[in-house]
């Protein structure tokens, strides 16, 4: 049960690994790209690729959709990235339950962007939580965590694929000892617990009173979605790549003509930019298009 990329390593690991795969189930077509045209997610391409039983409900809450789960006679769901909640009757069917793989080391980042948490708030480690799942958000009971250092300037996607990966590579190993771990999981301290909720447009504005290091964390963090700017809201300017540098002066002061902004501790070279219906662009010659010199201020 998959729906967004971090998914499709794990789909791929079972196939590989032979284990029968009587379903996948992933979130139906969405709208996409430029035209909006209705596009199946990449776990049900590549599931149809494989051959394999392709299930896209829109709810797992009602009765048809309980039932036709139930009808699979599953011994276990894995989950990943799927975006649906289960309820009750979905988490009772397959006979050992269903374990979620999820991309931190729970209690920490529970919810829906644990890895671009990880990256805004510059924690040095991560990892990958197998657990047992319950009607709580991220909140069931550990069977294995796998620890990951956050590599130097890890961007979300980059991130995520990291921990794609390990979560491939340890689940196939996991499957055959799964009822010991299950027998010996260990409940979650909810005292320690943090959360990783979805970001808003408004998360991803600069505020240049903030420091170079969280800026720079934030650019990391927040791209593609919803991503990071500055400018009027009526022609914002995306800021795609930045590095923190060993600058100074009022923040949103443009120091040189490299474009690097002075923030409120250090300054932020703006290394990518795309302007509001412009292509992307390096920040020296967003700079001379806009005939913007030092020491204006970008707001």
């Amino acid at each position: 049960m998959g729906t967004a990329p971090f998914a499709l390593p794990v789909l791929e690991a079972l196939d590989r690994d032979g284990q029968d795969i009587v379903a996948v189930y992933t979130q139906p077509p969405r709208p996409a790209g430029r035209g909006k045209r209705m596009r199946a997610s990449v776990v049900a391409e590549r599931a149809e690729a494989l051959g394999l039983n392709v299930m896209t409900p829109v709810s797992l809450r009602d009765g048809e959709a309980a039932a036709a789960f139930q009808a699979l006679d599953a011994d276990l769901a894995v989950v990943a990235a799927y975006g649906l909640i289960l309820p009750r009757p979905i988490l009772d069917a397959p006979r050992l339950g269903c374990i979620n793989l999820h991309p931190s080391l729970l209690p920490r980042w529970r919810g829906a962007t644990p890895a671009a948490h990880t990256i805004l708030h510059g924690d040095r480690e991560t990892g990958l939580t197998v657990f047992l799942m319950d009607e709580g958000l991220d909140t069931g009971a550990v069977l294995s965590r796998h620890h990951l250092a956050v590599p130097p300037r890890a961007t979300t996607e980059g991130l995520e694929s990291c921990l794609a990966g390990l979560a491939a590579d340890v689940l196939p190993g996991l499957l055959g000892r799964l009822e010991h771990l299950v027998a010996r999981a260990e409940p979650q301290n909810d005292r320690d617990a943090t959360y990783a909720p979805k970001f808003t447009r408004g998360d991803g504005r600069i505020d240049w009173q903030r420091s170079a290091e969280e800026i720079d964390r934030m650019v990391r963090a927040l791209n593609p979605r919803p991503g990071v700017h500055f400018g009027p809201e009526s022609a914002p300017v995306r800021v795609l790549e930045a590095e923190a540098v060993a600058d100074e002066g009022p923040p949103g002061t443009l120091l040189d003509r490299r474009a690097v902004v002075a923030c409120g501790r250090g300054a932020l070279r703006l290394v990518k930019v795309r302007a509001a219906g412009r292509a992307t662009t390096d920040g020296a010659a967003w700079l001379r298009g806009q005939r913007l010199a030092p020491p204006a201020r970008l707001v």
